[in-house]
């Protein structure tokens, strides 16, 4: 009985990390075979269709899944402080995108932080690519434009402040930062599975630097 739920939690693993790869029903076969290769040429599965090491810290994540998995696995998370990690994942919740998208100052923490992001997605792709895959447009989906208001909330700043920072609306303010908390809660778990009790420490501290005030008091936004 037990190798048989050791069995569907493996096939259960395994359906959870080919469905990052696209939200769209698989079609063709050989599409479907490029899929998984892209998953054993970035780590997830190993040549048998096992799951890996790598595959169980992303099956903790249940948004970006891989691009979040390489910059847990990177350690690109490891360097910074909580407010930057917080703005740095705020890419990966925040639906507003304003004009042309931010424009940072060269060198700035910011643009260091974008290119963090935009690095790893670029090396993810770069799999997919040379095997003929697209990945259900992940880099379409990465916005940038809260991530300085996220940085500022995370240190401390009041939300009547980070208002005179943006043109988004408020609502979609607090549900960057409350998606984002979701995704802390992911990373949080990953940590445990990795045994990086660094990473869990700093993860508790993004959470409790975003989940304050209105952001996360019980509101229209949380029902929306």
């Amino acid at each position: 009985m037990k190798n048989l739920r050791d069995r569907i939690r493996v096939e259960r693993q395994i359906s959870s990390l080919k469905y990052s790869l696209s939200v769209d029903a698989l079609q063709l076969s050989d599409e479907y075979q490029n899929r998984i290769e892209v998953l054993k040429k970035l780590g997830y599965v190993d040549r048998t269709g096992m799951v890996t090491f790598k595959g169980r810290v992303a099956c903790e994540i249940h948004h970006q899944e891989l691009l979040i998995t390489e910059l847990i696995l990177s350690k690109k998370l490891h360097e910074r402080s909580p407010a930057e990690v917080a703005a740095m994942l705020s890419a990966t919740t925040c639906q507003y995108k304003g004009g042309d998208g931010p424009k940072f100052e060269k060198d700035s923490v910011f643009e260091q932080l974008r290119e963090d992001v935009q690095s790893t997605n670029r090396m993810i792709e770069s799999v997919a690519s040379s095997l003929r895959v697209r990945i259900a447009d992940v880099g379409d989906e990465l916005r940038y434009d809260l991530m300085e208001v996220v940085y500022h909330w995370a240190g401390g700043m009041p939300f009547s402040e980070i208002m005179t920072l943006t043109d988004a609306q408020e609502g979609l303010i607090v549900r960057c930062i409350q998606r984002l908390g979701e995704v802390c809660k992911d990373v949080r778990n990953a940590a445990r599975i990795v045994g990086d009790p660094a990473l869990h420490e700093k993860m508790e501290q993004v959470s409790a630097a975003i989940k304050r005030d209105i952001v996360f008091a019980a509101s229209l936004y949380t029902s929306m």
